[in-house]
């Protein structure tokens, strides 16, 4: 008797718990904000604006402009609620977002130089908030395009 008393114990543990944790994952996969959770997307016009809710006549929060990269939240019918960089949240039309991989400077003064390394030259400099297309990745260096045309390599630690 002294030997199965703790196995059915174990046994009944083990049971308990594949059941929760088979429900939980139940309930992350099923759930529909789960899907858009970090679906990241960026802005394909050249400004778009920002809402308080899903339909043109809610108050425009604020504009962004194109390349400007934002986590998907959730979904409903053609508008997104979103999230920028420094975690405002708003809505956007569907239309206005593509699957481009972009990115946003987050330091105060960024440097965007002529090649992916410190020993290359400096372009331009760029503040916090400046969103980029990215064209290629080599190491720690990405090969940015800003909606204007300009071009460079920024390091990776300098943007979100």
């Amino acid at each position: 008797m002294m030997h199965r008393k703790p196995f059915w114990n174990r046994l009944i543990l083990f049971s308990v718990l594949s059941v929760a944790l088979s429900a939980a994952l139940s309930v992350m996969l099923l759930s529909p904000a789960t899907a858009f959770a970090q679906e990241r997307v960026c802005v394909n016009t050249k400004i778009a604006n920002l809402r308080s809710g899903p339909g043109t006549d809610n108050q425009i929060l604020w504009q962004v402009e194109k390349y400007h990269p934002l986590i998907i939240l959730k979904k409903k019918g053609n508008w997104y609620q979103i999230k920028d960089f420094e975690g405002d949240k708003a809505w956007l039309h569907k239309s206005l977002i593509g699957k481009i991989e972009a990115v946003i400077t987050i330091k105060k003064k960024c440097n965007v130089r002529s090649g992916p390394g410190t020993g290359n030259a400096i372009l331009f400099t760029t503040e916090r908030g400046v969103p980029f297309k990215v064209i290629k990745k080599k190491g720690n260096w990405l090969n940015i395009k800003h909606a204007d045309g300009d071009t460079g390599w920024i390091h990776k630690s300098l943007v979100w």
